[in-house]
């Protein structure tokens, strides 16, 4: 694997839909609630599966071809690979998860490393104040630092105690279980600290540039 880009791919039914949905504000009931007064957040409905949502394409990528590139505005950028990646320090989590189409799943059991142990090797700089997620499929989305460094926020490898599958973003995806779930973005490749906001992919189709599920910050 390359450090090039991947080209975005051309959009799908679905993705072209949740365009229009942003248009339309869909799923916003203007109950704003503060994190944690409920567990549900506003205009959400639980399920007992995993929806399965990208932009058409699932990358492939090979544990053996695998890097994971943590640079910007950093006092030690890195290049992790496989192995260098499983030695950085373990840790298991439980989180819910809230998806901007109005899905939220209970109880998940996550493994995978910690963001704040992978800011602890990389040190970013104090102008850092935005992390810019960048994906083997050509996705990209963004997220204040204190959001990324989440005491529960990971890079997971591990979900339900089985390796994350294909379809949900392994061998990598970051989990960010405070917002909305297009913030914790699959197949991971690169973690880069900026210093100015940058809107990603879905921000800059109408999206909001945080994603609080509790204040309903669907779209911006």
């Amino acid at each position: 694997m390359t450090d090039e880009p991947e080209p975005i791919p051309d959009e799908s039914k679905l993705t072209r839909s949740k365009v229009r949905w942003a248009e339309e504000g869909r799923g916003l009931t203007g109950r704003p609630l503060r994190v944690g007064e409920e567990r549900l957040p506003p205009g959400q409905h639980l399920v007992r599966d995993w929806p399965v949502l990208d932009l058409g394409v699932q990358p492939d990528v090979k544990l053996e071809t695998w890097r994971l590139r943590v640079f910007g505005m950093v006092e030690e950028a890195v290049t992790l690979d496989w192995p260098g990646f499983q030695a950085l320090p373990q840790r298991d989590f439980v989180s819910d998860m809230h998806c901007v189409t109005t899905w939220s799943r209970y109880d998940n059991g996550w493994r995978g490393v910690s963001t704040r142990k992978l800011m602890a090797r990389v040190r970013p700089q104090e102008a850092a104040r935005f992390v810019v997620l960048h994906s083997f499929d050509g996705y990209t989305t963004n997220l204040p630092v204190e959001d990324f460094a989440a005491e529960d926020a990971l890079l997971a490898t591990h979900w339900e105690g089985e390796p994350l599958t294909r379809a949900h973003g392994g061998p990598v995806r970051v989990v960010v279980p405070h917002l909305y779930l297009w913030k914790s973005a699959k197949w991971v490749r690169r973690v880069e600290f900026v210093d100015a906001d940058q809107a990603g992919y879905w921000e800059e189709r109408g999206y909001h540039m945080r994603g609080e599920p509790w204040a309903e910050q669907r779209y911006g």
